[in-house]
């Protein structure tokens, strides 16, 4: 695989390439490989996707977008991922053909059984397969449509040994069912250095090295974080000795946390505003808190694990985000 130097959240993304790159060489050898990569918004999952797809030659490349407005439309991701395929249609067996046919609006009838359509998917896929590997690639993947997922998910377990690989991104704590059971790469921020790098680049004047620091902190190595912060500042922010604008981070993040939050139970969401408001980060002054509360402690680890809190550092990073 050759380095795509397109797209500038790939800073540091070492572990995550040799990773494709070993998938690469999986499918190569003969051996069919899923994964779904997991991450919050801006974290560069995206970005992921279209190094990939760069760096590969002589690879049919199918690809899907799932959009929120379009969830209700039964297969319309499916077709995404087909429509370059089905000139083959006809070498599918006749019962398989006139499923697809039919969900994909070239036939009337019935509404197919949904197992029969994606039986007829992974026929369809393996029958490109023959001719040259196959790639799949699902972007915002909890935007797919119920049907599209049922039968990309489908297709992914029964893959053995066809020169196929399938990779979707979807953002970290949304419609885990979906493609649940399937392997899962979890995509966290850049670490320090990386992240330093990235805001140094993009920031066209000299960045007054606390405010640096805060900044990395602030949006936990979140490449998108980041590039928002270097756009539009002007001298006078950069030179530190100011309050680090509330609106620093992309509102499709923000909305992200607050789902995420939500989702939480309410005894939770209290003590993830009780770190949010102390001021200190001190983890033992929340735990005094919430026994005034009286909540258990543990009711913070459903916080933790979806990312929304780190007692053990500062316990105010919680909703840096949000504030």
């Amino acid at each position: 695989m050759s380095r795509n130097s397109e797209t500038v959240e790939l800073f540091g993304r070492v572990a995550e390439r040799e990773a494709l790159e070993a998938m690469v060489a999986d499918v190569l050898a003969g051996r069919s490989r899923v994964v779904v990569m997991r991450g919050e918004a801006g974290v560069g999952k995206t970005a992921l996707l279209r190094h990939l797809a760069g760096s590969l030659s002589g690879w049919h490349i199918a690809t899907a977008i799932g959009v929120e407005s379009e969830m209700e439309l039964a297969y319309g991701g499916l077709h995404q991922l087909c429509a370059p395929m089905l000139d083959r249609m006809e070498r599918l067996p006749a019962p398989q053909q006139a499923a697809l046919a039919t969900v994909f609006g070239r036939s009337s009838g019935d509404a197919p059984d949904r197992f029969l359509v994606s039986l007829a998917t992974l026929s369809l896929w393996a029958e490109v397969a023959e001719e040259q590997p196959l790639l799949c690639m699902v972007d915002d993947a909890q935007w797919l449509d119920q049907a599209s997922a049922q039968t990309v998910a489908f297709v992914a377990r029964r893959l053995l040994a066809e020169p196929i690989a399938i990779v979707c991104a979807a953002r970290a704590g949304m419609r885990d069912e979906a493609f649940a059971g399937l392997p899962q790469q979890r995509i966290g921020g850049l670490g320090a250095s990386d992240a330093r790098a990235l805001l140094l680049d993009k920031v066209r004047a000299p960045l007054d090295p606390e405010i640096c620091e805060q900044v990395i902190a602030e949006s936990r190595g979140n490449p998108l974080a980041l590039l928002e912060f270097a756009r539009g500042r002007s001298l006078a922010d950069l030179a530190g000795g100011y309050a680090l604008p509330s609106q620093s981070v992309p509102s499709k993040i923000e909305r992200t946390y607050v789902q995420r939050l939500r989702a939480l139970p309410s005894e939770t969401q209290l003590l993830v505003l009780v770190a949010a408001a102390e001021p200190l980060g001190d983890p033992f002054l929340m735990a005094r808190a919430a026994e005034i509360l009286g909540i258990e402690m543990a009711a913070v680890d459903s916080a933790l694990d979806v990312g929304l809190l780190q007692l053990a550092l500062r316990a105010r990073r919680v909703s840096t985000f949000m504030e």
